[in-house]
């Protein structure tokens, strides 16, 4: 996910973004206990995707 599509989000899409991707991963997260992830890369990729998430959301929080 690229920062600019998150930036077009408002405020609340943005939250219910980071839930969203936070219950995916958890759900890999016991896929790749279990074995059963096929690509165990893209627990690295939604860590990231997060991670932007959430820096995203701080900075709209404080008016930046």
């Amino acid at each position: 996910m690229k920062p600019a599509e998150i930036r077009d989000l408002s405020l609340d899409e943005i939250k219910t973004k980071e839930t969203e991707l936070s219950k995916e991963l958890f759900n890999l997260r016991m896929r790749h206990t279990t074995n059963q992830l096929e690509n165990p890369l893209k627990l690295r990729t939604l860590k990231r995707d997060i991670a932007k998430v959430k820096t995203i959301r701080a900075e709209k929080e404080r008016g930046a």
